[in-house]
């Protein structure tokens, strides 16, 4: 089977909603943000440590609801965290994020040894078919929507996370534009000191901003570590942080189209998987995710800077 007739089928769609998922719920942690004015450069990392936690607890209390719940918790405690620097202590925001994203790389690799004797975590779900199955999101076969034909191949039977993440871009649309504390979001984020004015709290808000990033960052983790593959592995992430970043500017910051560029990515990295599947040498297509990053980018720069470069027209009476 050909590269063109194997991307031709259900279970290629299929590969590309799955591999997406994480990208989607990274991407509106920095929707959110950005609409905050705020620029979360540490999103891999809180989705590194929230994996590496959301795994460990799974693991060792045997059921896969603790672990979303502790690697929820942990996205926001690392957003807590990078807030408290970045606003009290006054460090910079780019370089707080740039520590986060380092110690989820490498102060991953001390915890697992610490706690569990061994280099990764992926061991941890090798004891019995129990444990294991007791670790996994499970998938959900949609009813009526599986019976039809190629649709319900490419749509039914993903797991749990994978509708989440989905339902996560419409949720986040409704808080940005159809609630109070959205308004508040994007006045602090459009301008802070007319938000100040009118009894808006600033650094409150970014609190809050940063805290809403770690909860989807958090189930972004958790989707890596439980669904994605079963158990932690280092650097398992894999630039989807960042690859998140370049997603929502290309969506131009609103939930709909940060989404669309996230499956435009999503594809990438599916189209590299399977190549790779086929024989293709794994050196040729693993760059492909982030060739199609850096050309989104280029694309997107191109066009705003023609908006920009685009004479207003001017009304006369």
């Amino acid at each position: 089977m050909n590269l063109i007739d194997f991307v031709l089928t259900p279970d290629f769609f299929f590969s590309i909603l799955r591999i997406t998922a994480p990208i989607i719920f990274a991407t509106m942690t920095a929707v959110i943000c950005e609409k905050g004015g705020i620029t979360n450069i540490g999103i891999e990392g809180t989705m590194m440590m929230s994996a590496l936690f959301g795994s460990l607890f799974a693991y060792y209390s045997g059921n896969w609801l603790v672990g979303i719940f502790v690697a929820i918790l942990t996205g926001i405690i690392v957003s807590a965290v990078m807030a408290f620097f970045a606003f009290n202590l006054k460090t910079n925001i780019i370089l707080t994020g740039t520590a986060v994203n380092m110690i989820g790389s490498g102060g991953a690799i001390f915890l697992v040894r610490v706690i569990t004797g061994i280099t990764e975590g992926t061991q941890m779900t090798s004891t019995n078919g129990l444990i294991t199955s007791k670790l996994q999101v499970p998938t959900i076969d949609l009813p009526i929507i599986e019976n039809i034909p190629i649709i319900g191949q490419v749509i039914s039977g993903h797991s749990l996370l994978t509708y989440v993440a989905f339902i996560f871009v419409y949720l986040v649309w409704v808080v940005l534009y159809k609630t109070p504390l959205g308004l508040n979001i994007r006045s602090v984020g459009e301008n802070p000191n007319a938000a100040s004015s009118v009894g808006v709290s600033v650094i409150r808000m970014k609190y809050i901003i940063f805290m809403l990033g770690g909860v989807l960052a958090g189930l972004g983790g958790a989707f890596m570590s439980m669904s994605y593959s079963m158990g932690f592995s280092i650097d398992m992430v894999a630039g989807r942080g960042f690859i998140a970043l370049a997603a929502q500017a290309m969506g131009g910051g609103e939930p709909l189209g940060s989404m669309l560029s996230a499956l435009v990515f999503g594809t990438a990295q599916a189209l590299a998987v399977k190549a790779s599947a086929l024989g293709v040498d794994s050196n040729l297509v693993s760059p492909i995710p982030y060739l199609v990053t850096i050309i989104g980018l280029v694309v997107f720069a191109l066009i705003a800077r023609r908006r920009l470069r685009k004479p207003k027209k001017v009304e006369t009476i």
